[in-house]
């Protein structure tokens, strides 16, 4: 009698990578395996189902129906255990008897209440304070200990006294009044007759948008500048204007994307890094942990909702690598 192959969590860790990339090579290089050990892992898995979950003759890969059926399973498992790996590893925080943390209002919809949860799950005997902010506020808190952690929007410059760990890619995009563009346009000049609305030139994303603009020696016209993202997605959809944003911001005004297109930027691309930052010297092991769990809330909240919306990001809104 023969004994019965497994379920393996490599093999549906590697079997998710082969449906995200449609490739072992690529999948291999994101888990850190051989082709040859990715192809094998997923022959395991679909020997242990009993099922072929991808068509192996096809290029690019692509899931069976039997794959497809079972990748959301697979997904979900992946999910809890990650949420277990991350309750494990909050447990580190029980020491702590303050935390003041800044985060950016990009946040507030999906990911600043789960990271509420967990860390006030583990911090029973710490005072939490928790405040929304500008980026560049949250810089400068840090920068003179007014906050422990902040997560921002980084300016890209080395920061003095300051300890950065990047934590998400978030590519700019245009957008547009529904309808106003047959498709993807070729150029910013597709947008003639219709006013360019600008992030206020105060706040990091406006300045980065800008001088992006300025090194591409374009000066689109427009003269309304606001400080509010909801307010500027919102007069976008009225048809008020277009705009330059990043795929978080359109995450976060997702209720008017019925009145709004989005396409790539028309010009050389470009993306800010959202990541968490705090004082040289703080504690960097807890700072680790806080960064490790933020990572995974992201994946879920933000990178494979983003991308399931917006197929054509691909890898351009993605997670950064530790280190």
């Amino acid at each position: 009698e023969t004994e019965a192959k497994a379920v393996t969590l490599r093999a549906i860790a590697v079997f998710d990578a082969v449906a995200r990339s449609g490739s072992v090579a690529q999948a291999a290089l994101a888990l850190g395996l051989s082709p040859p050990a990715v192809s094998q892992q997923l022959r395991n898995l679909e020997g242990a189902l009993g099922q072929a979950l991808v068509d192996h003759a096809r290029r690019p890969l692509d899931l069976t129906p039997a794959g497809r059926a079972y990748l959301p399973h697979a997904r979900a498992a992946l999910a809890e255990l990650r949420a277990g790996e991350a309750a494990l590893s909050l447990m580190d925080l029980t020491r702590l008897r303050s935390l003041r943390l800044g985060l950016i209002d990009d946040f507030d919809n999906e990911v600043t209440p789960r990271l509420t949860v967990a860390l006030a799950g583990v911090l029973a005997q710490c005072d939490l304070t928790l405040t929304t902010l500008l980026s560049h506020v949250i810089l400068d808190q840090v920068a003179t200990r007014k906050l422990d952690i902040g997560v921002t929007a980084l300016p890209g410059e080395t920061l003095d006294g300051i300890v950065a760990v990047p934590l998400l890619r978030d590519p700019f995009l245009l957008v547009v009044p529904r309808g106003h563009l047959a498709g993807p346009p070729d150029g910013l000049g597709a947008m003639r007759g219709l006013p360019f609305i600008r992030y206020e030139r105060g706040q990091l994303l406006g300045r980065q948008i800008a001088a992006q603009l300025a090194r591409l020696r374009l000066n689109p016209e427009g003269r309304v500048e606001m400080d509010s993202n909801q307010a500027l997605m919102s007069l976008v959809a009225a048809g008020g204007g277009w705009a330059i944003t990043t795929a978080l911001s359109v995450w976060r005004a997702r209720r008017l994307q019925g009145q709004m297109d989005v396409h790539p930027l028309p010009i050389a691309g470009f993306a800010r890094t959202i990541g968490l930052v705090h004082p040289v010297g703080w504690q960097a092991e807890i700072a680790g942990v806080i960064a490790a769990t933020l990572r995974d809330i992201l994946r879920a909240q933000v990178v494979e909702p983003g991308r399931a919306e917006l197929p054509w990001l691909g890898p351009a809104l993605t997670l950064l690598p530790e280190g």
